[in-house]
């Protein structure tokens, strides 16, 4: 794991080694253990690398790493998790391996595969890869989009990368401005949801389960290629009985997988079923430590669940609770960690859980994102099920997605949903999982993990997200995954067949909220920090003529405007508000760009 940046271009000689040492010492949370670059000959090509030792702590696992036979050059972030299979078969074609990292199985696999090794290869990744013999970069992120990888260019002609924005800032001709259409869809969704946009222009992310390839040559183009397209149908579907016993096994064998360290490994437990399912998996393997978290001054406390799931399965286990105070004192900190905007109300408590799991000794942990976003575990996925005319069904989930926020980008969702209603035939619980896990969990849900957790040098790994337990999940109709007041049907099945968890945790429902989303309401110091900083009179707020709708939120205590106005959730776009305020203090984007 680590923190990955660099350029490429004929026309870089205004970049220099130096802007490659500040583009990773911006990310050196991201790899504390050790840092180091490389450039070409030339000085046209340059790579670096922070490294957050995980496998193989030795110098020998080294990035970026040379293949010294054919010249390729390898930085990368992530964790390959079926590499000691892969790194027996590349033996077998007569690689001679010089570590036990799974980066120079990556190296040796890309160099006897090509690009098709990312159809063999099963992790979370980001990786640039030199290839002197054609002249040419190539970035690829992972199919699921676990890792990020950013890119700008100042002319056309140069090319800048890196696993986040902040690497950026520093570099010759860089301006932080706002991209108006990514703001808007952050008001609106609470994130951007464009595949390749960010909220500033100009600088793109690459989509998840694409590669890029970036020529030397000027008479060649740049290409993005997408190599995993998940599957949205299965003409053999799998009976009930059937499909239990493939995911078992699959997610049995992933989470072995993820478990494989040479550092304490821990996992958080919130008492739920995701990661309650991961953790009673992980101790079928092996003891593990758990840690669960509660909110002080707060009615959200899952605690005795995940303590009663500890018990059962045998765990180490501690607790940890956070305040409101806790929270608001590293607000202004964090928010700069996340160098895109989410709205996620759990972004920075998650950051101080990940931050007492360090101060713990746990430099990976396991957590159980993306569960409900593929096997139908919110309230949404009832949409799916339902009869209204295609219209209407239509703008009637925007304005689910949207918090009754009706703004300019309902013809951009919309045109989403249609694309996606057609790879699926029509099933609408179908283009709901699309739309939840190609664009809600790339740019929104695991950039929170990711960030969270690199900003504190700690490894997230999420078991639910791998590829193979993804297209599991893909192929699971909605009668294998919910009923009448149950959600992920599937998951359920297979804990109670396998006695994984007490039958009280597979009874209880979802409750979610990561933080207690009523301190905007009810904490008076929080209503009041708030307050001071969205109604500033040089805000962003009062820029956008949104200091109305927040007047009367905070001074007339207005819960908001009455349908169907535009704005009828105050609290939510105030929380919305204080991030974006904060961001543009910490990065400089000031509203007279406006």
């Amino acid at each position: 794991m680590c923190g990955i940046g660099g350029w490429i271009g004929d026309e870089a000689k205004q970049f220099q080694l130096s802007h490659l040492v500040s583009m990773m010492s911006a990310m050196r949370h991201r790899g504390p253990d050790d840092s180091s670059t490389w450039t070409s000959l030339e000085g046209n090509v340059a790579l670096g690398h922070n490294r957050l030792s995980i496998i193989d702590l030795s110098t020998a696992g080294r990035q970026p790493m040379v293949n010294e036979a054919n010249g390729d050059v390898l930085a990368f972030n992530g964790e390959i998790y079926n590499f000691h299979k892969l790194r027996a078969d590349l033996e077998g074609k007569g690689f001679i391996f010089r570590s036990k990292s799974d980066t120079e199985v990556l190296l040796f696999a890309l160099a006897a595969w090509g690009m098709e090794a990312l159809s063999r290869v099963e992790g979370m990744y980001a990786f640039a890869l030199w290839r002197p013999a054609e002249n040419a970069l190539y970035l690829a992120r992972d199919a699921m989009g676990i890792k990020p990888l950013y890119t700008w260019s100042p002319d056309g002609r140069t090319r800048a990368f890196a696993s986040e924005i902040k690497a950026f800032f520093n570099l010759p001709g860089f301006e932080a401005r706002f991209d108006r259409r990514a703001i808007g869809q952050f008001l609106e969704f609470g994130y951007t949801f464009d595949a390749d946009r960010t909220c500033l222009e100009g600088v793109s992310k690459l989509p998840p389960g694409h590669y890029m390839r970036i020529p030397l040559s000027r008479n060649e183009a740049t290409r993005a290629i997408e190599f995993y397209t998940p599957p949205t149908a299965d003409p053999a579907t799998l009976s009930g009985g059937e499909a239990e016993e493939q995911l078992y096994e699959t997610l049995k064998l992933v989470v072995e997988q993820h478990l494989i360290a040479d550092v304490p490994v821990g996992l958080l437990l919130s008492g739920g079923l995701d990661s309650s399912l991961l953790a009673a998996l992980a101790a079928r393997t092996s003891k593990v430590r758990t840690l669960a978290m509660g909110f002080a001054s707060s009615s959200l406390d899952e605690r005795p669940h995940a303590r009663r799931v500890a018990e059962h399965i045998g765990s180490d286990h501690e607790e940890v609770l956070i305040g409101p105070e806790e929270v608001k004192d590293g607000l202004a900190d964090t928010i700069a960690v996340f160098d895109d905007l989410f709205a996620d109300w759990g972004t920075i408590s998650t950051r101080i859980l990940y931050r007492k799991c360090r101060e713990r000794g746990m430099k990976v942990v396991i957590v159980g994102e993306g569960s409900d976003e593929l096997f139908g575990g919110y309230d949404i996925f009832k949409r799916g099920l339902s009869r209204l005319p295609t219209e209407m069904w239509l703008f009637q989930i925007y304005r689910n997605y949207a918090g009754r926020r009706y703004g300019q980008f309902y013809g951009d969702f919309r045109a989403v949903m249609l694309n996606y209603l057609a790879q699926t035939q029509g099933d609408r619980f179908a283009a709901i999982r699309l739309f939840e896990s190609r664009r809600q969990l790339p740019n929104n849900y695991v950039m929170k993990v990711d960030k969270a957790s690199m900003s504190v040098s700690v490894e997230a790994r999420v078991p639910f997200l791998d590829r193979r337990i993804a297209n599991i999940a893909y192929r699971s109709p909605a009668s294998q995954l919910m009923a009448e007041g149950t959600e992920k049907i599937l998951l359920r099945r297979v804990a109670e067949r396998y006695g994984l968890l007490p039958m009280e945790t597979l009874a209880r429902r979802k409750v979610g909220g990561s933080i207690a989303a009523n301190w905007m309401d009810d904490e008076p110091g929080w209503r009041s920090f708030a307050r001071e900083i969205i109604l500033d009179r040089s805000s962003w707020t009062c820029a956008m003529g949104l200091d109305k709708a927040m007047r009367a939120y905070f001074v007339d205590n207005q819960a908001g405007f009455a349908f169907p106005h535009a704005i009828s959730n105050f609290r939510n776009l105030a929380w919305r508000l204080l991030i974006l305020e904060l961001w543009a203090q910490a990065y400089k984007v000031t509203s007279s760009a406006t």
